[in-house]
């Protein structure tokens, strides 16, 4: 049996390495089955040039997989119109958080063959052994299918406690000296990149984020290691980004993986996904010693109030104390804010405005968005209870057209009011950003003339 796996394309210049398709490819393929990767999303195809391939190369099964979002409910639909087109008949299969809230309808939505609920690489593998052997799906846990127009939810799968049963993903299948070279915070440009999971999961429950199953799965730090020490071998890789949900579950984990990267004696920049209760100095030296460059926060709101209502489990003593503890460590910030959660009002657009003036080092273009209720959210029940969304289809039809627009306004302004308070807002950060630059690449040129720097390289891209 002949599966394809699409790695569809959102438009970067240089795409961040799929590396849930990479795990699925490897299961697949550790089970007995020939798996090919199309890298729409490297080399640009446009989706007749999919409907082509698939005339020339006779599959069996096709996999494509997103996260929830207008442009990827968009793009999924456009290459499953464009598999339709193909003269061979194929079986459909899509996962990820796109689909996994509500499978009936993008069934319906995309004409698919089936939906993939929550972890794959277990699932993927009965499912072809299913298909392999005619077997009945109902067998398969954690899929979703019509059958005589009829909906079919098999059972809930658990997920996988021992991620290092798992197999390592494909990276041989990928092109990854495109990969490598994604643009990564505070990387040198001679950095050659790679994402890599810690972990699975999350302990918190934000109103605001869409997450199936509960609680976190760390991977082993040698297990970590293993597989970073195989991507710097095979592959040069100098800049880890730890990719999943949060590195940072706990104060004595971050230590633990910190001190074991310390004694490997790899030597790697990284990044990661933290909490900012658990930033204290201590943990940041260690991650600043270990290579750390980089940790991104979810701070959402500097509203104690707003942080309150939407479960965020921080308050702006917290988000301040952090901040101050992982500049002063020399480590940059990502300053992650959303507006218009529950009750938020002018009064807080005007506090996280004045937070990121203060305390943004720049390493990255920062700007406030409108918060989503994606299906699947605590967020996404209220607004269905309070009328704000009718359902699945009316979300993704009618109400998230574009992630900087309103979904729904759970504010206390009406929707002129925060259309007119979000764009002067984020023209302040904008302002901001561009006179740091400014000042910036003044100082290089006042110091290239004063000191007769030798190194100096210009002001272009090298």
């Amino acid at each position: 049996m002949k599966v394809l796996l699409i790695a569809y394309d959102n438009e970067s210049e240089i795409s961040f390495f799929p590396v849930g398709l990479a795990y699925i490819a490897s299961s697949i393929r550790t089970g007995g089955y020939y798996v090919t990767i199309y890298n729409q999303d490297v080399y640009h195809y446009p989706e007749e040039h999919l409907t082509q391939f698939l005339d020339d190369n006779n599959f069996d099964v096709i996999g494509v997989g997103a996260c929830g979002g207008y442009f990827q409910y968009r793009k999924i639909m456009s290459i499953t119109n464009a598999i339709a087109k193909s003269k061979h008949t194929h079986f459909v299969v899509i996962g990820g958080h796109l689909v996994s809230s509500e499978p009936e309808y993008f069934l319906r939505k995309f004409h698919c063959s089936a939906i993939c609920i929550g972890e794959g690489e277990r699932t993927i593998v009965d499912l072809l052994n299913a298909l392999q052997s005619g077997n009945s799906l109902k067998e398969v846990q954690g899929i979703a299918f019509l059958e005589n127009d009829g909906f079919i939810q098999t059972e809930h799968r658990p997920v996988i406690q021992d991620l290092d049963e798992i197999p390592e993903p494909a990276y041989d299948l990928f092109p990854i000296d495109h990969y490598a070279l994604f643009p990564a915070v505070n990387a040198k440009s001679t950095d050659r990149f790679m994402p890599v999971l810690s972990g699975r999961g999350c302990t918190f429950t934000c109103n605001f984020c869409y997450r199936m199953d509960k609680g976190f799965r760390p991977r082993p730090a040698e297990s970590i290691l293993r597989e970073i020490a195989f991507l710097q071998k095979e592959y040069n890789i100098t800049y880890i980004d730890f990719c999943d949900e949060l590195l940072m579950s706990s104060e004595k984990r971050t230590l633990e993986l910190c001190k074991s990267f310390i004694d490997s004696n790899l030597k790697f920049r990284w990044r990661c996904n933290g909490r900012l209760n658990f930033a204290k100095p201590e943990v940041l030296e260690y991650m600043k010693k270990s290579g750390c460059v980089f940790i991104n926060y979810g701070i959402e709101s500097v509203d104690d109030v707003a942080l309150r209502k939407m479960r965020k489990a921080l308050t702006v003593e917290q988000i301040i104390t952090g901040i101050e503890n992982t500049l002063a460590v020399g480590i940059s910030p990502g300053l992650n804010i959303i507006f218009g959660n529950i009750g938020e009002n002018q009064e807080c657009l005007d506090k996280d405005v004045e937070f990121l003036l203060k305390y943004d080092d720049h390493a990255q273009l920062r700007t406030i968005r409108p918060v989503t209720p994606y299906p699947g959210s605590p967020l996404y029940d209220y607004a269905i209870k309070n009328g704000f969304i009718k359902n699945c289809e009316d979300f993704y039809e009618n109400k998230h057209t574009n992630s900087d627009l309103l979904t729904v306004n759970f504010t206390d302004m009406t929707d002129d009011e925060f259309y007119a308070a979000l764009p002067k807002a984020n023209k302040t950060l904008l302002y901001s950003y561009v006179e740091k630059l400014k000042q910036r690449n003044i100082s290089l040129l006042d110091s290239l003339y004063v000191t007769l720097d030798k190194n100096f390289r210009g002001f272009r891209h090298t």
